[in-house]
């Protein structure tokens, strides 16, 4: 009796053997990111280090500077110089609340209402920066002269009786006086304003507003209680990139006003080019960083967007 044996089972094809990743992968990013890093430790972080050397030098100009760690610069400028850095908080603080007040319904006509004129409105808005910061501000010198149309519609307004009260305008004029500086400052940094709140309120979807209307809700309420708590990442972003710069400035308190409207951006350009006090001008610098990433802190918690820091 003859035995059957059974066929072998066929050859299953091996699979191709899988090639370990290549070490070389994983620093790619690293390398893209090696230009940037470069570009900030050269052009940042070794200018801050140079800073803060000299801010703790002593010396001459004619004897030169010698690192003594002399921390009582830092008191010194800020014990001398504080109307200043208080009249820099103040100024940049009412042209970020009115680049707010303009800012905001100029970005929510953009986003819900300009249809087919939107691309036209963003175009108006950027158009600025296609002119120079300085001849935009000596533009407002021209706005503002004495006895120009806009001084005489304040005169005829009795807008200049009350702002002269308060103390930010002289007499008649508004040249060289607070409210220039002030007016200088909205405009040159509105377009900051405008364009985070407009990619925030872009965003927010319509059918929320359907949905507030159709529970009854009012226009007054909608915006209260939808669209300006969704837009609040706009308003925050907004302020914080209006009020940065415009607390350092000091072109528009160098043109638009007078001596007794002087921003600390105004003293550190006289200490280093002027004055050259090398040392106190970099304590300044360095006092003015703190105190506005100190604010900035501050603000960005108290606002509940701490997913911004």
């Amino acid at each position: 009796m003859s035995t059957l044996t059974e066929a072998p089972p066929p050859l299953s094809p091996t699979a191709p053997e899988k090639k370990p990743p290549r070490k070389r992968g994983r620093f790619v990013p690293y390398w893209l990111l090696l230009p940037g890093i470069l570009w900030l430790l050269v052009f940042f972080a070794l200018p801050m280090i140079y800073q803060a050397s000299t801010s703790v030098q002593t010396g001459s100009l004619e004897e030169g500077y010698k690192v003594t760690w002399h921390f009582a610069t830092y008191w010194d400028a800020l014990s001398e110089y504080w109307p200043q850095f208080l009249r820099s908080v103040a100024y940049a603080a009412s042209a970020t609340l009115l680049c707010l007040l303009l800012g905001y319904p100029l970005a929510y006509l953009i986003a819900f209402r300009a249809g087919r004129w939107r691309n036209l409105i963003m175009i108006l808005v950027i158009a600025p920066f296609f002119t120079s910061f300085l001849i935009r501000t000596l533009a407002w010198k021209t706005i503002l002269a004495d006895g120009g149309p806009v001084v005489g519609a304040l005169n005829t307004l009795h807008v200049l009786d009350v702002t002269s009260w308060l103390g930010w305008t002289s007499g008649d004029r508004v040249l060289a006086t607070p409210l220039a500086v002030v007016c200088g400052l909205t405009y040159n940094f509105l377009p900051f304003m405008v364009l985070p709140l407009y990619s925030s309120l872009e965003r927010i979807d319509g059918r929320l507003h359907e949905a507030a209307g159709d529970l009854y809700a009012k226009p007054s309420t909608v915006f209260r209680k939808v669209t300006f708590p969704l837009s609040m990442p706009g308003v925050v972003s907004g302020t914080l990139l209006t009020f940065i710069p415009a607390a350092g400035d000091y072109v528009n308190a160098d043109l638009l006003g007078s001596t007794d409207t002087r921003m600390v951006g105004n003293v550190i350009q006289s200490q280093f080019l002027r004055i050259l006090d090398y040392p106190t001008a970099a304590a300044l610098s360095f006092i003015l960083m703190a105190a506005i990433l100190v604010m900035v802190t501050v603000y960005i918690r108290k606002s509940g967007t701490e997913d911004l820091v």
